[in-house]
């Protein structure tokens, strides 16, 4: 009984990350983040995937790249507001 609790539970939060994926993906393409990039391949910028792993480790690096995808700097500004930056900055850096 134990097991199938925790093979259900171990799939709703499988199944909740996915959605807030696939959110965090709609997102990028509502912000026009996926003019330029793709998940998995470069584009007319890096690949999020390649910007996760330049990043990761880093402990700043959420507030880093939040605060130049705000004020332009070595990425265009985005209209985004700062709340979506943050959650458009978790999800890349999570690939």
């Amino acid at each position: 009984m134990r097991k199938a609790i925790v093979i259900v539970a171990s799939a709703a939060l499988g199944f909740a990350a996915a959605g807030l994926g696939m959110a965090s993906e709609d997102l990028a393409k509502k912000s026009g983040c996926m003019g330029c990039h793709d998940v998995a391949k470069k584009k007319a910028g890096p690949a999020f995937k390649d910007v996760a792993a330049k990043y990761k480790g880093q402990a700043d690096a959420e507030g880093k790249l939040v605060t130049e995808l705000g004020a332009g700097k070595k990425h265009p500004k985005t209209a985004a507001s700062e709340a979506d930056r943050k959650t458009l900055v978790k999800w890349v850096l999570s690939q």
